[in-house]
Parts: structure tokens; C-alpha cells; sequence
């Protein structure tokens, strides 16, 4: 059987923060230190995935029973380390994995941004990208000095012109501004950088950047919100577009979707990728996978706050407050629009909600070969462009996708067994 090619990611939800604490195959004793990090890095590069995206959020959650408590008591979601002092610790233990760290367009000065994802592409050789949130809670809003958080629809009217503005700083040199002409005395040639005196509605810089131009020309954006304001706004600006969707049947229709947005933004659609979220069980047995998923979600079945308060955590909508097992109704939220809608559409009652609902695209059970196949048919079905790892971080979990799985799919051909090219960008954009 031979597969066209598509692309791998990892999600690390949580990112610099506590993984696998209470699994016996946890590992990591001091979340504090990069070296799980480092691995994990190393062992997706051995596989040739396109790149590692860090997630990030910045607050302690708080959204449900009304306290900080059930986040603390479990390490969700908190506590996290900022991501962006990584990003150099992984690009240094690598040569070309992507390396994209998060950050938030409603809070991070854009000229500070474009310096320091310029400077970390630099010393990268081209390897780093961006991913672009406008962050959802009330709690990280207040952190940043508001009374309450931006509106939502806003936030994304904020986010568009925040892009706009780190781009045209990124071009504010030419590519070959530094002559280092020694004979000459010339470091820089003047006529090739320039002021780009930017007055928005949100932000405005004077510019130039005060460093070059980076490698890839513009570092790879990346954006995962699926509301119809962020995929407007990842259709007008983004190299890569993430979708955490449960079924093949939401993958087609939401690309479908995506790809007509962006023609009608006048790209090409084939210019942004669509990646969808999977969380693989992988087993050396069909058998075993089976019994293991069988178990997660026994889990999910006898604790379902855990779910109800991840979703509070991203919504801001206190769920400890409703009946479980009563019929709930439409809910509205300043926070992820997209995801709240997902979840109320998994069942009528919380109960069944917090059971059925899944983080991506779980019915991918089996022995390595298994679920390569079965990654290969539902690609063939979607289209779009790649999948993204997601799952609680373990160095086994890491072991059975990079060392069982991956290799599974390249012998498939579905997935490529060298980099094509040194940057980031250009392999992404190599099929």
C-alpha cells in the first residue's frame, strides 16, 4: 500500500509546565528542567516531524467551585514555566525540527514579539514559527492590568492587525541589508532598511527592527482557533491552521470550510495547512491497545470534573454549578467559542458531555501498523495536510509514536524518512 505524504506535529499541551506526575511512566521528577523537553525534541526530530508547538496560557484557572484549588491539587494546567526560554535549549539540541512557541496578541507588544521571534529564528537558521492566540480568560486579562477581558470579536480585530504590524517589521530589511563590506566600512547597507510607520486602530510602531530580517523571511504562523472570527482570521494570515475535531466528518466540513476562506482572502488555499489533533493508543497487540483505551475511558466515566473543569478552565464558565445529569441548555462565552460549542453538541446532559467528549480524534486503537493504516485512510478521506500529536507526556507514550508508529508510516510512504531542506518553512511546504 502507498499513502500520499502528510505532515506530523506535536501539540504539547501544558508545554514548560508538570507532565505524567502521577503516571507510573512519568519519569520526570523536576518539571522545572528542560530535559524532558529535550528528549522529546531529539526523538521527534529522529522521526522527522515538521515541528514542536509549546503551548501556553497565563493564569492560575479558578473556574471551577469558584477556587484555584482543583488546579493546584492536580497540576492542571498550572504550574507552567513561560515556554519561550526553551525554544533555544530546543533548537540548539536539534538541526531541523520547528520549533513554534505560543504567544497572545492581546497582551505581548508586537514590536517586542517580532524582535524576539526574529532573534530566535536567527540563531536558529530558520526554524522557528509562531502560534497566535488571543487568550481566553477573564483571569489572564485581569493579570495584564484589565477589569475584564476583551470581547471576543475584538480580540480577533486585535490579533488581525497585530500580525499585520510583526510582518511588515519582519520586512523592514531587505534580505541582503548586511554587506559586512570590511573593505568599505559598510556592516549594513542604509538604503535597504527602513522605517515602516505603522498607525492602527490597537497598535502602532515606527519601526525599523533593530535586528535582521529573519531567515525564513517570515517565521511560520500558526493558529488553532475555530470559531468563524479566528478562522477568518487564519485564512487571511496563517501558514498552519490546527483543528482538535472528533470525527472525519467534522475534518471534511471544517476543511472545507477553511480552504474557502482563504481563496475568498485571495491566497491560494494549498498555502495553509490543516492539521487535525490525534491522540493515538498504540499496543503491540490490537487486543492491548483496546483494553488500554477501554481503561482511559473508564476513567473519564468515574471523574467527570476533570473534563468539566479543562473545559471551564478555556471558557470561563463555572460547570461545578450545574446539575450533572440535568438537560443543559445554550451557553455563551467570551472565551473559546468554537470549543464550548464542540462540547455542548458531545450530549444532552453534563454527564454524557464529559464522557463523550474528546481533545481531537481518538479512534485510532491498535499495533503500530494498525494505526498507520488507519492515519493513512482517514487522510485519503479529509484531504488536509497532517496530524498533530497530542497526550499526557510520557517517555513512553513519546516512544511508541517515534519508534512504533512513525516508522510504521514510512514504510506506508505517508510520511517522510529525511528532511528535504534546512528551514522550517520550506519543508512544510515541501509537498
Amino acid at each position: 500500500m502507498s499513502a500520499e505524504r502528510f505532515h506530523l506535529g506535536w501539540f504539547l499541551g501544558n508545554s514548560f509546565g508538570v507532565h505524567g506526575w502521577n503516571q507510573p511512566w512519568g519519569g520526570s521528577e523536576d518539571w522545572t528542567q528542560p530535559d524532558l523537553h529535550i528528549e522529546l525534541a531529539r526523538s521527534l526530530e529522529r522521526a522527522c516531524f515538521d515541528y514542536l508547538l509549546l503551548e501556553d496560557s497565563l493564569f492560575v484557572p479558578d473556574n471551577f467551585g469558584g477556587s484555584m484549588d482543583f488546579y493546584l491539587e492536580r497540576a492542571l494546567r498550572v504550574p507552567k514555566n513561560d515556554p519561550l526560554p526553551l525554544v533555544p535549549l530546543l533548537t540548539q539540541a536539534t538541526k531541523r525540527l520547528g520549533i513554534v512557541p505560543t504567544i497572545s496578541t492581546s497582551f505581548y507588544p508586537p514590536y517586542l514579539l517580532a524582535r524576539l521571534i526574529a532573534t530566535l529564528d536567527l540563531m536558529s537558521q530558520g526554524r522557528v514559527g509562531c502560534n497566535f492566540v488571543t487568550s481566553t480568560s477573564e483571569r489572564a486579562a485581569q493579570n495584564f492590568g484589565l477589569e475584564t477581558h476583551i470581547e471576543h470579536d475584538q480580540r480577533y480585530e486585535m490579533a488581525d492587525e497585530f500580525v499585520d504590524l510583526v510582518c511588515r517589521l519582519w520586512e523592514s530589511w531587505d534580505p541582503d541589508a548586511i554587506v559586512m563590506d570590511r573593505q568599505a566600512g559598510v556592516f549594513v547597507d542604509p538604503e535597504k532598511v527602513r522605517a515602516i510607520d505603522f498607525k492602527g486602530r490597537f497598535f502602532a510602531s515606527r519601526g525599523p527592527l533593530n535586528t535582521a530580517r529573519p531567515p525564513q523571511g517570515r517565521p511560520v504562523l500558526v493558529q488553532a482557533g475555530g470559531s468563524p472570527q479566528g478562522r477568518q482570521f487564519a485564512a487571511r494570515h496563517m501558514d498552519v491552521v490546527i483543528a482538535a475535531l472528533g470525527t472525519v466528518s467534522e475534518m471534511k466540513a471544517f476543511r472545507q470550510d477553511l480552504r474557502q476562506r482563504v481563496a475568498a482572502a485571495g491566497r491560494d488555499p494549498d498555502a495553509c495547512k490543516l492539521m487535525f489533533v490525534i491522540a493515538p493508543t498504540i499496543g503491540e497487540t490490537n487486543a492491548e491497545a483496546l483494553e488500554r483505551s477501554q481503561r482511559r475511558q473508564a476513567q473519564r466515566e468515574a471523574y467527570p470534573e476533570l473534563a468539566l473543569a479543562q473545559m471551564g478552565s478555556l471558557t470561563d464558565i463555572d460547570f461545578s454549578t450545574f446539575d450533572l445529569d440535568a438537560p443543559i441548555g445554550e451557553l455563551t462565552t467570551n472565551g473559546q467559542q468554537g470549543t464550548l460549542k464542540r462540547f455542548l453538541a458531545q450530549g444532552r446532559t453534563l454527564r454524557e458531555i464529559a464522557h463523550n467528549y474528546r481533545y481531537g480524534y481518538e479512534d485510532l486503537v491498535g499495533t503500530p501498523e494498525h494505526v498507520a493504516g488507519a492515519m493513512a485512510e482517514v487522510m485519503q478521506e479529509v484531504g488536509g495536510d497532517g496530524f498533530m500529536f497530542t497526550g499526557m507526556l510520557t517517555r513512553r507514550y513519546v516512544a511508541e509514536v517515534t519508534d512504533g508508529l512513525v516508522p510504521a508510516l514510512q514504510r506506508l510512504g505517508a510520511v517522510r524518512s529525511r528532511y528535504e531542506h534546512e528551514h522550517f518553512r520550506d519543508n512544510l511546504f515541501a509537498y
